[in-house]
């Protein structure tokens, strides 16, 4: 059907689904925000027809949502990007997971963590292995970068929200969804070790879904000696479909933490982080096993 048969053509969900066409296109948006580019790396991820796969990627490249980069031209073969269309569907994509785990898979309580055992927990251990999606964040200083450092080992600990005393008030019922509080705690004490985890040969940065006005209000408040990163447009999230919650009008992510290698591949996950502190130290001592140089000697003292 095309978009003007709909009866409905003042409808933006009509017209938004008009695009989409059906749910295989979602998937095929869900593949390429995550880094799968080619065709038949999405063929073979979806397990959909080649056929079929041919006639979304052609209709989605026609509505503008992606773009096609050659990468051989003997035969021609191309990349499928998101362009800046495209990158706004990001948050649809973030808003269906959330709904998804929330309301079909779960049984609709807000919570901003997860059981050890779930589904949530298997997919986010799956991303061992996984390439971070080549995207570049806005840090609180006003600048932007990649989550992961380049060429370095990488601590990224993602969190729901930290606020400074004088920012608005923490959202309503923050203290009531599971998950939420520790914020502050967790900062800190990688602010505290943030030494001994560059001395093991990692560096630390944080990312939250909040303004970077806001995550520069916290890092001044807190004395944070690292940047924190913002997702305010779902890149991340969508790209490796981490979990969220949505309180305060805001998705905000849920606590977990991932160590990245040089290559920006994942090498460890946690998840479900339910102490926010004994955490920062299991991390130094998974940096210190990983990532310092063969031969090097460590101080492993419980707070160096």
């Amino acid at each position: 059907m095309k978009r003007s048969d709909l009866v409905d053509a003042d409808c933006g969900i009509a017209q938004a689904l008009g695009v989409l066409g059906d749910w295989w296109a979602v998937l095929v948006l869900r593949e390429i925000a995550g880094g799968t580019t080619r065709f038949d790396a999405v063929q073979r991820a979806l397990g959909v027809s080649r056929r079929a796969l041919a006639e979304r990627l052609g209709a989605l490249v026609a509505e503008g949502v992606l773009r096609r980069e050659p990468y051989s031209t003997r035969p021609p073969r191309y990349d499928y990007l998101l362009t800046a269309k495209g990158e706004g569907l990001l948050p649809v994509l973030v808003a269906l997971q959330d709904w998804g785990t929330r309301h079909v898979m779960g049984d609709g309580a807000l919570t901003g963590t997860a059981e050890a055992d779930s589904a949530e927990s298997r997919r986010l251990h799956r991303l061992v292995g996984r390439r971070l999606p080549p995207v570049d964040l806005a840090v609180h200083d006003g600048t932007t970068a990649s989550p992961a450092v380049p060429g370095r080992w990488t601590v990224l600990y993602l969190f729901p929200g930290a606020f400074a005393p004088d920012a608005p008030h923490l959202p309503p019922g923050w203290s009531d969804i599971p998950g939420a509080v520790g914020c502050t705690l967790e900062s800190r004490t990688y602010a505290d070790r943030y030494a001994s985890f560059r001395a093991a040969g990692a560096e630390v940065r944080g990312v939250s879904t909040q303004r970077p006005d806001q995550l520069a209000a916290f890092v001044d408040h807190a004395r944070l000696p690292y940047p924190l990163l913002a997702d305010e447009d779902a890149r991340l999230a969508a790209g490796l479909l981490l979990p969220t919650f949505r309180a305060g009008g805001v998705v905000r992510f849920k606590r977990l933490t991932l160590l990245v290698d040089p290559d920006a591949v994942v090498r460890v996950v946690q998840f479900p982080i339910t102490d926010p502190a004994g955490s920062v130290d299991d991390m130094l001592a998974e940096v210190r096993r990983r990532a310092a140089p063969a031969g090097s000697v460590v101080d492993s003292g419980p707070g160096a």
